[in-house]
């Protein structure tokens, strides 16, 4: 078995739109970034790639190759999942948490942890997810962006 963990942030920035777990959030701001920007998918992979010691997300999708401007982080998250099982792995839990001082999240979690198990076809039982301010305090206390943790295991297919 193997452990990884991501991170991703992203700044709020106006007329784009909030994508998180690869959900459309209703907001005032969207998350910056060359794709769609979404925090919690870019996470979910950095912790993914971690794991299996294949990289990063920066070395697999870079900002700056054009074919990944505006894509849809799902369909990097599907790359993902792929280079996962030629590794020889099979994922087994992804536990993570958004850092966000606004919007409010919890209507949203059922919808990501369905998309997000779709897409790595997982049941959505092996997906968990978590939201928190930081009272606040810090850039996303002061609602300049947002911010995701994750944890994840994985284990070799023939185990």
């Amino acid at each position: 078995m193997r452990i990884g963990t991501g991170y991703d942030v992203h700044r709020l920035a106006q007329n784009r739109k909030l994508i998180l777990g690869g959900v459309e959030i209703p907001h005032t701001h969207g998350l910056q970034g060359h794709s769609d920007a979404d925090v919690l998918t870019h996470a979910i992979m950095d912790a993914l790639l971690g794991a299996a010691a294949i990289g990063d997300i920066g070395q697999h999708f870079p900002d700056t190759d054009e074919r990944f401007k505006d894509i849809s982080s799902l369909s990097m998250l599907k790359e993902v999942a792929k280079l996962i099982a030629k590794e020889g792995y099979q994922i087994q839990n992804i536990d993570t948490t958004i850092i966000a001082q606004a919007p409010k999240l919890t209507p949203y979690k059922e919808s990501m942890k369905i998309t997000l198990a779709q897409a790595l076809n997982l049941p959505r039982t092996a997906i968990n997810i978590k939201a928190t301010t930081e009272e606040g305090l810090g850039f996303t206390g002061a609602k300049q962006g947002i911010a995701a943790q994750v944890v994840c295991l994985i284990k070799r297919s023939n185990q």
